[in-house]
């Protein structure tokens, strides 16, 4: 089942929006490490959550904890930066802004980036971190990932469902992606139409990235790429991306390509909205509304309503 759900951009973003892409057109299509953590790290921190460095499954990264938490409920969150960038610390205070929001621990782990560690390493390094909560005793994982770590957690979940038979005990509960990588081979028709609008990426840039990232692995393995893989069988999905960026078919054509084995997604697209626009909470109205919207997803129907009891 697919549900479509088109958010209009408010009338507080238009100004604010304006300024983003007049900051971020000098550096367009760039991709480097320094910068793109210090832009991340702009998020600000959400009110009683800690943060300590730590690891699962032994892959070192951080974890964001709530005051208020759900026993036996944890959050793997996978970060973006096209997997030659980005960083758990970096990505912090904004996963602290979701487990706040779900009443989940997190932990983000710093998974292999290229070209030091390429494909398969970032892949393998998420499944460990998987594994690594559920051995710890969290039988109620979610997966959530933004850009390629969106892509990521899509490849960890059909893999995962594949592995365990669709032992739902094993398997995460639900998937929550942002502006999600979804193709390496880099054919969705927005990387085109949407060129001139995407204030951040390009499709060099994304090339360059796959290419450090792939060498010369086929980016339609499955394991690269979700939008080849087996998708039936999987965990109800949320997908989120702007209107203005040039992943906004690697977005819609995977959601349409999981309703096509009857899986349950829904996916909201963003009016005037760049990549990954929800790190800008505290700056974007939609930024809020987004977050906001997506941890009542996680949180799902039963700890919806247990909350509303309250």
């Amino acid at each position: 089942m697919l549900s479509l759900t088109h958010h209009p951009v408010l009338p507080q973003d238009h100004a604010t929006m304006a300024k983003i892409r007049e900051m971020a057109a000098p550096a367009k299509g760039v991709l480097e490490r320094a910068a793109f953590d210090a832009l991340i790290e702009h998020t600000p921190p959400a009110q009683g959550v800690t943060y300590e460095a730590g690891s699962a499954g032994g892959v070192a990264g951080w974890w964001c904890r709530p005051l208020h938490q759900t026993p036996g409920a944890a959050m793997l969150y996978l970060h973006g930066g096209a997997y030659i960038v980005g960083t758990a610390r970096a990505y912090r205070h904004f996963v602290g802004q979701i487990a706040q929001r779900v009443h989940r621990v997190a932990f983000i782990p710093d998974y292999a980036l290229a070209p030091e560690r390429p494909f398969p390493a970032a892949f393998n390094d998420a499944e460990a971190a998987y594994a690594g909560l559920l051995d710890q005793g969290f039988g109620d994982v979610v997966l959530v990932g933004d850009s390629c770590g969106g892509g990521l957690a899509l490849i960890l979940t059909s893999l995962t469902v594949a592995a365990k038979g669709r032992n739902p005990t094993l398997s995460p509960k639900r998937v929550a992606v942002m502006s999600p990588w979804t193709d390496l081979a880099l054919t969705g028709m927005t990387m085109e139409t949407l060129a001139d609008a995407d204030p951040f990426l390009t499709k060099a840039a994304l090339a360059s990235a796959a290419s450090q990232y792939l060498g010369r692995h086929d980016p339609r393995d499955p394991k690269a790429s979700p939008f080849y893989g087996n998708l039936e069988g999987l965990p109800p999905i949320r997908v989120d991306v702007g209107e203005d960026e040039i992943l906004l078919d690697d977005a819609r054509r995977y959601a349409e390509r999981v309703a096509l084995v009857d899986g349950e997604v829904q996916i909201h697209t963003w009016e005037g909205m760049p990549h990954v626009f929800p790190t800008n909470v505290g700056v974007l109205h939609a930024a809020d509304a987004a977050l906001n919207d997506i941890a009542s997803f996680l949180r799902g129907p039963d700890l919806r309503r247990s909350l509303e009891a309250a």
